[in-house]
């Protein structure tokens, strides 16, 4: 009798263990698949970043992911997205890694953790071509952006005009975040204006004679004239003995920008016919507003200008960059002269 019941006990044992290792083998499975959904790589390599608009729903995020192809499998980042309650999607620009698991793009979404972006212009001419740089980087559109500038009331709580506006914005590098949008960008060039025209550099200002507006709008020209930044004092004191001697500034750059003709090389007399404020040989004093967007160093070369006696300039013959520098008339024509014959001998005639 105990034989037999140990034969039964033995096989009723071999029969448990097995399906204990059956349901084991399927829960291990289960749980392995339902672990990986979360921890196994599901970021792609088709794209460095992924950006998210402001007012994004989950809905409109899993187009953009799908898109873009950015998951490999974007059924198991739903799944994911519902098992870690993600709902909330916060605009901006985030680094993606090959081979991210979609816990950790989920959790770098809901955070926010996004990458600054950093934001980089100079040597731009015009407010339309300026705001076009500025939303090639930023999420804000062009439109907004010109919209601001071109808002009397707007630019007018900041203390400038419309024309002058553009002096605000100092060509540098900085760092904002991609969801910045038109009035955040505006706000934060203030602030950095603001820095920089210290006290020091007011006073110095109105020492000249200038407001800092007025400083940064000759400076565009100082930029314009100069291609070797250490003749920029000398340019921008000759430009304020101008100013001082209540002289036309004949400025060639600001007959361009009146023209908005940026291909000439040789300006012309029916150049100088041009009717526009902006054009120095026929309106006295300063323009209404920078021809381009000043650069610090020459907003720094009219504040510390050379003082001296020269009241014309030319550029020399040699194409050096440089100019001839002249304290009369003769010797001005005599250094014109010589440019317009070199400007001739390479058949630059517009």
């Amino acid at each position: 009798m105990s034989k037999k019941s140990g034969k039964k006990l033995n096989t009723s044992t071999k029969i448990g263990l097995a399906f204990l290792l059956f349901v084991l083998l399927i829960g291990g499975i289960y749980g392995s698949s339902y672990l990986w959904k979360f921890i196994g790589g599901n970021v792609s390599d088709k794209q460095e970043y992924l950006f998210v608009r402001t007012g994004s729903d989950f809905e409109d995020l899993m187009q953009n992911l799908r898109e873009n192809e950015i998951l490999i499998d974007s059924n198991s980042f739903r799944w994911a997205a519902g098992k870690m309650n993600f709902k909330k999607i916060k605009p901006g620009k985030y680094r993606l890694e090959e081979g991210m698991s979609n816990r950790k793009l989920i959790n770098m979404l809901k955070s926010g953790n996004q990458e600054p972006v950093k934001l980089n212009f100079q040597n731009i001419r015009l407010k339309e071509e300026f705001a076009g740089v500025i939303a090639r980087q930023l999420e804000a559109d062009s439109l907004s952006i010109i919209h601001l500038l071109d808002s009397t009331a707007f630019v007018k709580a900041h203390g400038f005009t419309k024309d002058e506006v553009y002096v605000m914005f100092l060509p540098n590098s900085y760092e904002l975040y991609w969801n910045t949008n038109a009035e955040q960008f505006f706000e934060r060039m203030y602030e950095e204006y603001q820095k920089f025209w210290t006290e020091k550099k007011k006073q110095r200002a109105e020492e000249i004679g200038l407001t800092p507006a007025e400083v940064s709008i000759l400076a565009s020209i100082v930029d314009s004239e100069a291609l070797v930044d250490s003749e920029m004092p000398t340019i921008a004191g000759l430009y304020l003995n101008r100013l001082f001697t209540d002289m036309k500034l004949e400025s060639d750059p600001t007959v361009i920008f009146a023209t908005k003709d940026f291909s000439i090389r040789r300006v012309l007399n029916k150049h100088l016919q041009t009717a526009s404020p902006y054009n120095t040989y026929q309106n006295r004093g300063l323009p209404p507003g920078p021809i381009s967007m000043p650069s610090i160093a020459a907003i720094d070369a009219v504040l510390n200008y050379k003082k001296h006696n020269y009241i014309y300039m030319c550029a020399k013959e040699d194409f050096s960059g440089y100019h001839n520098f002249a304290t009369n008339m003769t010797a001005h024509l005599a250094n014109a002269k010589k440019f317009q014959q070199a400007l001739n001998d390479r058949n630059i005639k517009k």
